[in-house]
């Protein structure tokens, strides 16, 4: 901010002194209150400050003074800021204003006054406000089921923000006192989604950033459907199963996989499977198997298409008589993509 050689600190009052007694008189001078200790102004980051310094004897001479030396000696200008110039809304004011304030603007500043019979000053301190904004924050990250996910989220502003985290589901749980960090051990799907940092202080609105939280976790199966089918009519069997990344479907004749031809169409859509047989005769009745599988286990349900009026099958249950080289037999197939 200053824009000439300064003096040696230590020096600088009575070079001060004498710079004062060197300008010209007629200059009224009056602070709001010279008796006071320092005063505090508080403004905003990119705001204009004006310090204010009101001046009642006209045979006093006046200086503005910071932490670095002089800036203003009567009308004098002794910075090269641009942004630091003389607010004189009157004859009696001598105040400092400084445009677009910034953090190394703040600090103390003095407006000092030598009158007929003593010198007095005026000191201000200028607090300089930061709204927060976040610095920092976590890649959007894919973890296994049980793992241990710690998110990271830095923000500057000042006064120092307070840093809030919170997960973006309907009850929309925050988490206190994390703060930058935010450690999840032993991750459940559950706790997949969206994660909300939010920075905030009084200077203004928060700063809000969000990171990703997949979970990948193994096959479940969640609705099997069997189904009761007359003959020459069209019949589905459906298998629902829970998983991320979401599962490959395969389905099963005893221990004679089914492809989609001779009758039988099957559908695969993320985490849904059907079975469909468009014109069912007497060797279509009887047991059939859906497994579900993606890179992190395998899992299957025993589904029946039985004659109307017959005993029906236990529906949707877990087979446990599958074969568990049927099962491995599947899961290779599937992450072969055979």
């Amino acid at each position: 901010m200053v824009g000439r050689v300064q003096p040696d600190r230590k020096q600088l009052p009575l070079v001060l002194l004498r710079l004062l007694c060197l300008l010209p008189t007629g200059l009224p001078v009056r602070s709001v209150d010279f008796n006071r200790g320092t005063d505090n102004i508080t403004v905003r980051q990119g705001d204009t400050a004006i310090l204010r310094c009101v001046v009642e004897d006209k045979n006093s001479k006046v200086a503005w003074l910071n932490r670095s030396g002089i800036i203003f000696a009567g009308h004098d200008k002794w910075s090269l800021d641009p942004r630091v110039e003389l607010e004189k809304r009157h004859s009696l004011e001598y105040s400092l204003r400084i445009q677009k304030v910034d953090v190394y603007d703040e600090g103390s500043y003095t407006c000092s006054v030598q009158t007929q019979h003593e010198p007095k000053t005026s000191q201000v301190y200028l607090i300089v406000q930061v709204p927060p904004k976040i610095s920092n924050i976590s890649s959007d990250v894919t973890v296994n089921e049980g793992s241990n996910v710690t998110l990271v989220c830095m923000a500057n502003g000042r006064p120092e923000p307070v840093i809030t985290w919170r997960h973006l589901t309907p009850t929309g749980r925050e988490f206190e006192g994390e703060e930058e960090y935010l450690e999840i051990l032993g991750i459940t799907r559950e706790q997949s989604g969206k994660y909300e940092c939010k920075a905030a202080n009084e200077v203004s609105s928060a700063d809000v950033k969000q990171v990703k939280v997949t979970v990948n976790y193994p096959p479940t199966i969640t609705e099997s459907k069997s189904n009761e089918a007359t003959t020459g009519r069209q019949a589905s069997l459906k298998c629902e199963a829970s998983a991320v990344p979401a599962p490959d479907f395969e389905w099963y004749r005893d221990d004679t996989r089914i492809n989609s031809a001779n009758g039988l169409e099957i559908k695969s859509t993320e985490g849904q499977s059907s079975l469909t047989v468009t014109n069912v005769t007497e060797e279509h009745y009887g047991n059939y198997t859906c497994v579900a599988a993606n890179k992190l286990g395998v899992t299957n349900a025993s589904l029946v298409l039985f004659r109307p009026g017959s005993v029906r099958g236990i529906n949707g249950s877990i087979s446990l008589a599958v074969p568990l080289w049927l099962l491995a037999a599947s899961l290779l197939c599937l992450l072969s993509k055979c």
